[in-house]
């Protein structure tokens, strides 16, 4: 790996955050998957896994772009350990009910409205405090890369670990270990020193007219429109397959993941107790996801400073939903685990570089209100999608759902690919 791939760290800010929201994230995707068997298990049902997903849009459109132009007139530090401290809250409130046996799905529906309330201004705040760790955009590609490798790091490690703990102990013990990783991320913002103060002449105007000056900023360039686009686009149409993974490693790849699940619960000296062995094939498959966009957010990270990042984003734009259609075609739970090893990688080479490209342009004075509505779009995409997915699943099947998705998004690709040249040579 090149010498380069890490010197972010050479951040004394940067490097508290990368290793605290690291292990913070290890507990938020234990969550995420814990929290996806728990509902199918209460329901059933892929459109409640929809639902869950679409409940966490309602506090989104009001407050992503409050929440931007927080991130541009408050100091960020304090607003993410705010947020921090409410996830983790609600985080040990999962975890009470279920373990207690009183959990409901509405109990996890009122529960992921809260949560989604905090993710709306954590998340371009977050982003937006990037820059600030590392003393400007230097190293920010490099940064931004490496967020996103501890982001997937955990999204490999942290499915694993939740399959392990719901096949054990049930769900309740994920929820629990995913409130107390919160103390890693909340010490580290506790420890940053010397971070810039927000400048003063952002306050003079009103919340509103300082909310609208960040959407003006944003319809006036072409290029970030075309950004986020296609990153919308896909979290719409492409991104809704991991709201499905329950309905794939159940109804569709169950049957060919038995001796996979037999040969870690079942036979006569099998290597672990499961209480939930139906949780194991779900993380295997979030597991390999993750591990493919380590690999390709490490890439990403690895990229000389006159590398064209366009060419790289055009083709994570191609190869996401075309290997998709071909996990949707699969019904072998070895080549499914194999194809999403790739899907991870090219995700990552999408999202990520869109959103370093995104930085690189926007001025810093409207970073958070940029990044906002980045979010908003992203986010907004994908719960819907998730909505939409759910319900198309419980029609028409979930391989059809993803595939039909999964075509869009790559005609889509191919036009802003065609019709937008320019994206491909950005650097």
């Amino acid at each position: 790996m090149p010498s380069n791939t890490f010197r972010s760290l050479r951040h004394r800010n940067y490097r508290l955050w990368f290793f605290g929201q690291g292990f913070s994230l290890i507990g938020t995707w234990m969550q995420t998957m814990a929290q996806q068997v728990l509902v199918y298990r209460l329901t059933g049902s892929a459109a409640a896994l929809g639902t869950v997903s679409f409940i966490g849009l309602i506090p989104l459109l009001p407050l992503a772009l409050w929440g931007g132009s927080i991130a541009d007139r408050l100091p960020k530090q304090r607003v993410i350990l705010i947020t921090q401290i409410i996830m983790m809250i609600q985080a040990f409130l999962l975890a009470a009910l279920t373990l207690t046996a009183t959990v409901q799905v509405w109990h996890v529906y009122v529960l992921a409205l809260l949560l989604a309330a905090a993710q709306a201004v954590d998340m371009p705040t977050r982003q937006a405090f990037t820059v600030e760790m590392v003393e400007g955009k230097e190293d920010l590609t490099n940064a931004i890369a490496l967020n996103s490798a501890i982001f997937n790091g955990a999204r490999a490690l942290g499915p694993a670990l939740a399959g392990l703990a719901v096949a054990t102990t049930g769900e309740g013990m994920a929820f629990a270990l995913n409130g107390l990783s919160f103390v890693a991320v909340i010490l580290s913002l506790l420890l940053m020193r010397n971070l810039p103060k927000p400048d003063g002449a952002r306050r003079t105007s009103s919340l509103t007219g300082h909310m609208a000056e960040g959407a003006r900023f944003v319809a006036g360039q072409q290029a970030i429109l075309v950004l986020m686009s296609l990153v919308a686009v896909s979290a719409f149409l492409s991104m809704p397959y991991s709201t499905l993974m329950p309905v794939f490693a159940d109804r569709v790849l169950g049957e060919s993941a038995q001796p996979v699940v037999t040969f870690l619960c079942g036979g006569a000296q099998p290597l672990m107790h499961c209480q939930s062995p139906q949780a194991l094939p779900l993380g295997i498959l979030l597991t390999m996801v993750g591990i493919g966009a380590v690999t390709g957010a490490l890439l990403v990270a690895s990229l000389p400073d006159g590398a064209r990042r366009g060419r790289w984003l055009t083709a994570g734009n191609l190869a996401f939903p075309f290997l998709l259609l071909a996990f949707a075609a699969s019904r072998s739970f070895l080549l499914s685990s194999a194809v999403l090893v790739l899907v991870g990688i090219s995700f990552v080479w999408q999202n990520s570089l869109a959103n370093t490209l995104l930085q690189l342009i926007t001025p810093d004075a409207v970073r958070g209100r940029v990044m906002s509505l980045y979010t908003l779009s992203f986010q907004s995409a994908m719960r819907l999608g998730g909505l939409q997915a759910g319900l198309m699943a419980d029609r028409f099947g979930a391989s059809l759902a993803v595939g039909l998705g999964a075509a869009i998004s790559l005609a889509y690709g191919l036009f802003i690919a065609v019709r937008f040249p320019k994206v491909r040579e950005m650097a």
